[in-house]
């Protein structure tokens, strides 16, 4: 299912992350939407997820629960992230 505000979307999750773990030297613009978030990609760890958990649940108020075993699949770059989003939103 494709939202028409997807693009939005996915541009204001790169600034949340840039934001939220204050990563002062990257730009929009240096994160693929299919980039990996963590480990050879961005280069993010398990206290970055944290703390990018915490700031999308409050900036998007939806609840992520970090024991489910496909949580870590909506983390894997910033277009699972949307999607996970929109489908959170939606529900």
């Amino acid at each position: 299912m494709s939202d028409l505000n997807t693009p939005n979307l996915m541009r204001d999750i790169k600034l949340l992350i840039i934001d939220a773990l204050g990563l002062e030297d990257i730009s929009v613009n240096d994160i693929g939407d299919d980039q990996t978030l963590f480990g050879e990609g961005l280069g993010l760890d398990s206290v970055d997820a944290l703390e990018l958990g915490l700031a999308i649940q409050k900036k998007y108020g939806i609840k992520i629960d970090a024991d489910a075993k496909d949580t870590r699949n909506h983390f894997t770059n910033v277009a699972s992230l949307a999607a996970f989003v929109t489908a959170k939103q939606a529900a």
